[in-house]
């Protein structure tokens, strides 16, 4: 039985509760400070493990499929929450399917500024699973 949330609470696409917004002293920066900008390098490696790490013995149900993209999309937030620079939001998500001899595209597109913003993405498939995980790293003022 579904629960009906709390009329102006936030929630996912999904119906679960969103993390409460956290709220910062406006800095009226437009841009990060230097040496506070986002890392595609280091996000990219920090993404690959997270998710070589959460899908080490990864067998594909079809029942567990939704809780396991959200692990990983929990685990995948949390690492890269770690390496990110002060009022940088992060914006993950991943996809998880059955490997059945089909070919698969995932395409992802956001507006965003190119000097300040960033992107890392990752797949890894295993004998029963592919997950492709997209990690969209916005400077927010």
């Amino acid at each position: 039985e579904r629960t009906v949330p709390p009329l102006g609470s936030r929630v996912s696409f999904s119906g679960l509760p969103l993390a409460p917004a956290r709220r910062m002293a406006p800095s009226y920066r437009t841009e990060p400070a230097p040496g506070e900008r986002w890392e595609t390098a280091r996000a990219q490696q920090a993404l690959e493990a997270a998710l070589a790490e959460g899908l080490r013995d990864a067998c594909y149900s079809g029942a567990e499929a939704g809780r396991l993209a959200q692990e990983l999309c929990e685990l995948v937030r949390r690492r890269l929450r770690e390496l990110s620079p002060p009022r940088y939001k992060l914006v993950c998500s991943v996809v998880l399917g059955q490997r059945a001899g089909q070919g698969v595209r995932v395409v992802s597109r956001a507006l965003w500024d190119a000097a300040c913003d960033g992107l890392a993405s990752a797949a890894v498939t295993n004998a029963s699973l592919f997950a492709v995980a997209t990690v969209h790293g916005l400077y927010c003022e």
